[in-house]
């Protein structure tokens, strides 16, 4: 399998990329690659050129300030995986980065990359949206903030315009009160999410005082679940409540996919199940 011929540009800076790409209309960003070159090995995906961010020191590294998690888009999901900052302030990011794939694609996949390519069975915008996050990118007309409920758009498309680059996630650290748990049913080939849940639970006075869960894998884009969330919200997280309120996923995940391995049905089936562990975990 080989790609068709393209140009490739390293960009040397954040302004030299977006310049690149402005110069090269067709061009893609090129971060980790692992998602890029694969759909170009079979021809899914044909840039005209590839411009490299890979060695932009200034969207690398993690860092917390005013209770603040951000994470430079060019981070690596190994380097989110065992980073003690994001395992003491939002541990669900974590977890799931810790999950992806196996040890090579940790080691040079991104979560910028992740997230532009925007694939529903991934599991990085799952976890974005459960926790709220606030993605930040960088294109002609300069800065921009980008709420994770409103970035992706449909299958593999999200809301960066042309000439944007994802620079970096923030996330607002998560206190003692507040427990999350992500929950996969992966494709036993290449790890991706068949169905994946993410749950974030806060608790006060043995009541769930907020609540935000987050199917992926079985839509083209990440799904809130309002009537999960509302069913819990106010009781306790007991196994008899987390069932009742799982119960309700199917509310808000519709319009599943179907392919050879999971038909829409069976994706339905699993949604719930996920919803109730990812709960029972982040509830413990």
């Amino acid at each position: 399998m080989f790609p068709a011929n393209f140009d490739y540009y390293r960009a040397g800076s954040l302004a030299e990329a977006v310049d690149l790409l402005q110069k090269n209309p067709g061009a893609k960003v090129l971060a980790g690659g692992h998602s890029l070159v694969p759909a170009m090995k079979l021809r899914v995906a044909g840039p005209s050129a590839l411009v490299d961010i890979g060695r932009i020191a200034d969207l690398k590294g993690i860092s917390l300030a005013n209770g603040q998690l951000t994470i430079g888009a060019l981070t690596t999901h190994a380097e989110v995986a065992n980073s003690p900052l994001v395992k003491d302030n939002c541990g669900v990011l974590a977890q799931a980065a810790g999950q992806i794939g196996d040890q090579m694609i940790r080691n040079r996949g991104t979560i910028g990359g992740s997230l532009a390519h925007a694939d529903p069975a991934a599991d990085y915008p799952t976890v974005i949206r459960a926790v709220g996050a606030m993605i930040t990118v960088f294109g002609p007309n300069g800065l921009r903030m980008i709420n994770a409920d409103s970035f992706f758009t449909d299958l593999f498309s999200t809301a960066l315009a042309d000439g944007e680059i994802i620079t970096s996630v923030t996330v607002a650290a998560q206190d003692a009160s507040t427990r999350g748990s992500y929950y996969k049913i992966p494709h036993p080939a290449s790890g991706y999410a068949v169905v994946g849940a993410c749950a974030i639970v806060s608790q006060a006075d043995g009541v769930c005082s907020s609540v935000s869960v987050t199917v992926g894998g079985a839509t083209a884009n990440p799904v809130r679940c309002a009537g999960v969330e509302s069913a819990l919200i106010g009781k306790a997280a007991n196994e008899a409540n987390i069932a009742a309120a799982a119960a309700k996923t199917d509310e808000s995940v519709n319009a599943t996919m179907g392919d050879q391995y999971a038909s829409s049905e069976y994706r339905n089936h699993l949604a719930a199940v996920a919803v109730k562990r990812a709960l029972m975990a982040a509830s413990a």
